[in-house]
């Protein structure tokens, strides 16, 4: 017990040092004498901040900030620091060395998924390699995909924030904001920009560090977040997230590597899929439109000598209650999306492992509740993004994709993923048992408006001349939707 109070105390030491270096001797002792009235503990500040209880450590992450403001750089996002501030959450984390017989565990698990599937999916088997990651490889390998999410947010508000700032620029001493850092900055732009990709890059940072911690694999989010037929699992989050379940440790990580392989062979097969959930993405984030006069207020609310405020400024109340019609209409194409998404792997799995997990039905409710609770790192990214990276409506999803096989077969389930236009729209997930019979109506209503155009062509065309050549090429067209293949018929044809 002795230790503790000794432990304290150089830690008391080491932090009024750090401040001295922040903040001048004069304002470290000030700063340090007002802790110690009111009680604080500067560990347990440090914890509830997310930095490290160690001051080295901690002087450390001050010295990049200083490089970082120093280097400069325009960037909405400084994604440098980012990726520092994600290796040192898993590392703080705990990041344990995948094993050989782990390795072995999983890959073996994702060959078995793929075997199981063959008699669940028409799209094949991806092709892409099987690997065991270990969580910063989860960082190092989905950061490029959040980099593309993160942006043209981090622009919109970025932009507002420094126009803000502009018009008060007598108010401020903008010079200010970097006397912390020990930096010397200059312009009011120059600030915001230096300041504000920072600030979103240690955001971004911290919340891909935290989901590195919970993601099972490369598609559990909902998202593609690698680019390729590639397909992992993280064998300590997979491990954890065993731990208290009835099932038994192997059962679990069959069924998480049949989901991880499902998604696999669906952004493998359908090439527009994975562009079009990113780019709607993209289009909600570049559709954000500030509150002018949040943003105001929180501009009044900053202290150029405290970082801290800036960051309060940029991550909270900016973002306007009321969304453009544009921006609705991407939440509901994104909704969609991830929930048909989901909702196919979902069925598809289900009947994968049916015959092999006694515990298949629970595992599916657990992660299907998983999916709908989120996590702190996706509530991160629903304040950094504006949206919540969560499929609403899995399970009319789930049921829609359950009764189109169930009537159709599997292989006219997965046709649906041929083109986008033949995918249900969001009025169909309202009624997901009828989809079938819905389609069915609208191909009929379209046959018959085909046939009665054609009855007036072939009447306009009955010149008292035999015309059964000309006529036969003029009307081959319609028969090429109706070919097994489809390979050459236009979109547009193949509707319902």
């Amino acid at each position: 017990m002795s230790e503790v109070p000794g432990r304290h105390g150089d830690a008391n030491e080491g932090w009024e040092a750090l401040l001295r270096s922040m903040m001048g001797p004069e304002a470290a002792e000030e700063a340090m004498r007002a802790m110690r009235e009111s009680g604080l503990d500067p560990d347990a500040m440090a914890r509830a901040a997310g930095l490290p209880q160690d001051p080295a450590q901690l002087a450390m992450m001050l010295a990049q900030m200083q490089q970082v403001l120093a280097a400069g750089g325009d960037a909405p996002v400084n994604w440098s620091l980012a990726h520092d501030v994600a290796h040192q959450v898993v590392r703080a984390a705990g990041d344990p060395t995948v094993s050989a017989a782990q390795s072995a565990e999983v890959t073996s698990a994702l060959q078995v998924a793929d075997l199981w599937l063959d008699a669940a999916t028409e799209l094949g088997p991806s092709g892409g390699f099987k690997r065991a990651w270990s969580r910063t490889d989860w960082v190092e390998q989905t950061l490029p995909t959040w980099k593309r999410l993160a942006e043209p947010v981090a622009s919109s508000v970025v932009a507002a924030l420094e126009s803000t700032l502009t018009d008060r620029a007598g108010e401020l001493e903008l010079s200010e904001l970097g006397q912390p850092f020990g930096v010397e900055m200059g312009s009011a732009g120059g600030v915001i920009r230096q300041l504000g990709g920072a600030v979103f890059g240690m955001q971004v940072g911290q919340a891909v560090g935290t989901l590195a911690g919970e993601a099972f694999g490369a598609s559990d989010t909902g998202l593609p977040l690698v680019e390729g037929p590639d397909c992992a699992l993280v064998p300590a989050n997979v491990a954890a997230f065993s731990e208290g379940l009835d099932a038994p440790p192997e059962e679990v990580r069959l069924f998480l590597a049949v989901r991880e392989v499902a998604h696999a062979r669906l952004f493998a097969h359908v090439p527009w899929l994975r562009s079009h959930l990113l780019g709607t993405v993209e289009a909600y984030a570049r559709e954000i439109t500030i509150d002018t006069e949040a943003m105001e207020e929180a501009v009044r609310s900053i202290d150029p000598s405290d970082p801290e405020s800036l960051r309060e400024a940029l991550s909270g109340g900016v973002f306007a209650l009321e969304q453009s019609p544009a921006q609705k209409a991407a939440l509901v194409r994104l909704e969609t999306a991830l929930a048909l998404v989901e909702g196919w792997v979902e069925e598809v799995s289900a009947q994968a492992v049916a015959a092999h997990l006694p515990h298949a039905v629970p595992l599916r409710e657990m992660v299907r509740r998983r999916r709908a609770a989120g996590g702190p790192a996706e509530q991160t990214f629903a304040t950094l993004v504006g949206l919540e990276l969560r499929p609403r409506r899995l399970r009319e999803a789930a049921t829609l994709w359950e009764s189109l096989g169930r009537q159709r077969g599997p292989e006219a389930r997965d046709a649906l993923w041929s083109h986008p236009d033949l995918m249900p729209s969001a009025e169909e997930l309202d009624d997901p048992q009828g989809f079938v019979s819905g389609r069915d109506a609208a191909a009929a209503a379209d046959e018959e408006v085909d046939a009665a155009l054609a009855s007036l062509l072939d009447d306009a065309g009955s010149g008292g001349t035999d015309g059964s050549d000309e006529t036969d090429e003029t009307d081959g067209g319609n028969v090429i939707p109706d070919e097994p293949d489809g390979g050459n018929a236009n979109p547009d044809d193949a509707r319902g």
